[in-house]
């Protein structure tokens, strides 16, 4: 952790931890959480399908998760009187805490499962979920934080990353930002998440297995090194500096998809360095304001760090973020429907050369 950033650690009314993360050394953090809750939602439960070999998370605490409260009522901005939410403070830098409806939860007792057939296995639904405030100002977004702002992000996602990873049971650790109801995000104030998952997630197992089978075709030769070098300086690159590499890769399944790369391989965000950590937030503040700038209104996205799985095939992972927008063109959203979501097949309607240089072109 930077010695620029305060780390106050504490607990909320129903026990679940808090963590700020403040930008100066004179942040007062006693207040307490007066609020009267329930205890923590038992585990979820894990299901696993043998067709895919994959393990599905039933959850239906979550069903009853706070969704699109007024400005007013907003649970992620600062307590006030008359308005006590989940962060105990009159104001914050950046603040975590342990999500109320979890996916994932350490918390809880296991409840019992419903029958099943032999051939699907369950088993609790351990782990850890967290809430990341990136700002306490509700009306605004990522792309409107400075750039020590997400330097002060970024050091929450690398300590969070580092402390998940050493809990009993999480295998992999997924820092991740929705943006926008067209995506299905539930609060309007800037915010990300952070999944202890209990497994190594489809998505990552199947890149590592490429990566794995790359490296034994090409004497050892790292996959994502030779996908980050091929981009570097062409014609689908959108913002870059002396350590990151922001581009449309050649492989794009969404209309306006961007990879952040840093230049040297490291396998999650506690491995980056001082500098690195410092040059992330000018390039990807960039691209952040180049997709709200293309079509003249705030963009939905999924941004989501790549990082390796905790206890296995660490050496061929290489951290980078992936980032994607459903809007292909104004009032218009690209929908998972037949193909993609029946099939897994994608059909992209922007060309990825197009769509890095409509991009570049647009004025921040």
């Amino acid at each position: 952790m930077t010695g620029e950033i305060k780390r106050t650690v504490t607990t909320l009314a129903d026990g679940r931890e808090l963590i700020y993360f403040d930008e100066t050394d004179d942040a007062c953090r006693t207040g307490s959480d007066d609020r009267v809750l329930p205890p923590p939602p038992a585990a979820s439960e894990l299901r696993h399908d043998p067709l895919l070999d994959e393990w599905v998370a039933i959850a239906a605490h979550r069903q009853t998760r706070t969704h699109l409260p007024p400005a007013a009522e907003c649970p992620l901005c600062p307590s006030r009187a008359g308005h006590l939410g989940e962060i105990p403070a009159p104001d914050y830098d950046v603040a975590v805490f342990e999500n109320r409806f979890p996916s994932f939860s350490h918390r809880g007792e296991q409840v019992p499962p419903t029958m099943l057939p032999e051939f699907v296995p369950s088993r609790p639904g351990t782990g850890r979920c967290e809430v990341v405030c990136f700002t306490s100002s509700h009306d605004t977004s990522f792309a409107g934080l400075t750039s020590r702002r997400v330097r002060t992000v970024m050091e929450a996602w690398a300590d969070r990353t580092a402390e998940l990873s050493g809990l009993p049971g999480v295998e992999q650790v997924f820092c991740f930002e929705n943006r926008g109801e067209e995506i299905g995000v539930t609060l309007h104030h800037p915010h990300g998440q952070i999944y202890g998952y209990p497994f190594v997630t489809p998505r990552t197992r199947r890149m590592l297995a490429s990566a794995r089978s790359y490296a034994e075709s090409n004497d050892g030769a790292d996959l994502f090194a030779a996908v980050l070098a091929a981009e570097q300086s062409g014609e689908r690159v959108v913002a870059a500096n002396a350590h990151w590499t922001a581009f449309v890769p050649a492989f794009a399944r969404w209309p306006f998809e961007v990879h952040l790369y840093p230049h040297r391989k490291v396998a999650d965000l506690a491995a980056l360095s001082d500098a690195e950590r410092a040059a992330f937030g000018p390039v990807y503040l960039d691209v952040l304001r180049r997709l709200d700038g293309l079509f003249g209104v705030p963009m939905p996205y999924v941004s989501g760090w790549q990082q390796a799985p905790v206890r296995i095939d660490r050496h061929l992972a290489y951290l980078h973020l992936q980032l994607f927008t459903p809007r292909r063109a104004p009032g218009r959203l690209k929908y998972l429907a037949g193909s993609e979501a029946a099939m897994g097949v994608f059909i992209n309607d922007v060309r990825p050369e197009d769509a890095a240089r409509m991009l570049r072109e647009v004025s921040v």
